[in-house]
């Protein structure tokens, strides 16, 4: 997968985006450790499913699904994901994990396939993806809307020790920094609109790329629980769409539901860049129990 090069400097609306925790040069990231897949022959990859990436002793279904593209990344012949939707048939474990890449049709500018990620002989994880050269795009841009305003990342709130009690392991390998007395639930007193907006990095200053976006769309905890609503929201389905290469430095993020009903709920995210490019988009399918409601 292409990795855009060394940080530089930048600002958003005045504010030094710079990335200040660059990993030193003989680290490597434990994200790029527990994606890691290697080719086993015959379309079959390994990998290992890590509890470093837990929402509650769950594997997130982001982290999981960087994992089923990795291996799709090998496999096919152009080097980002354009799209990429998976469908999350149980919950992974932690431990050895089997993924099973089928190429369905390469052509001039894209390519797609499938991967099947299994464990213990059950399907855990089913994707279908469309790879592309995003470096090679260029065509009419038009945007509606910009990236969400917010303080500079030292004037807004980290609250991993708060989130770390309602979502685990996962938090304590992101950065999030959030709108003061935001989100209200993390203070007693949930807002009652679904929104937050965040500022966003991976803790051990690992730059974001486009394999990094996939884990990054589906790590916020759930706009919902503005609503009064706690609990695990599992994820049914996640369709991202992964617009550019992100630059160096913090991400921005605008994550809303709209609509919950009878026990479904939409989730919806922007990631937007240090240089106010819009990375990705996000979509997702996710179960409200009856337990959490209330």
């Amino acid at each position: 997968m292409a990795r855009l090069g060394s940080p530089t400097a930048r600002t958003i609306a005045g504010v030094d985006t710079s990335p200040d925790l660059p990993l030193p040069l003989h680290e490597v990231s434990e994200f790029d450790v527990d994606t890691a897949v290697s080719a086993a022959g015959n379309g079959r990859y390994n990998a290992v499913i890590s509890d470093r990436w837990d929402i509650v002793g769950v594997p997130n279904g982001g982290y999981t699904l960087a994992v089923a593209v990795c291996a799709l990344a090998e496999a096919l012949p152009q080097p980002d994901p354009l799209t990429v939707t998976g469908h999350f048939l149980r919950p992974a474990s932690h431990g050895p994990a089997g993924i099973d890449v089928d190429l369905v049709r390469s052509g001039r500018s894209t390519a797609t396939g499938q991967a099947s990620l299994t464990q213990d002989g059950r399907p855990r994880l089913q994707v279908l993806a469309a790879f592309g050269d995003l470096a090679a795009r260029n065509g009419p841009t038009h945007l509606s809307s910009g990236p969400p305003r917010l303080p500079p990342p030292d004037e807004c709130v980290d609250l991993r020790g708060e989130l770390a009690r309602e979502m685990g392991a996962l938090t304590d390998r992101l950065d999030m920094r959030f709108l003061p007395d935001t989100p209200g639930w993390a203070h007693g007193t949930p807002s009652g609109s679904a929104r937050l907006s965040a500022w966003l990095r991976l803790a051990d200053g690992r730059q974001p790329d486009v394999l990094a976006l996939l884990l990054l769309v589906d790590c916020f905890p759930p706009p919902i629980f503005e609503l009064g609503v706690r609990g695990w929201i599992p994820t049914i389905e996640l369709t991202c769409h992964v617009r550019a290469r992100p630059a160096p430095g913090w991400l921005r993020c605008a994550v809303r539901t709209r609509f919950v009903q009878d026990g479904l709920l939409d989730e919806e995210i922007e990631v937007w860049d240090a240089d106010d490019r819009l990375v990705a988009l996000a979509r997702q399918l996710a179960l409200v129990p009856p337990a959490a409601d209330g």
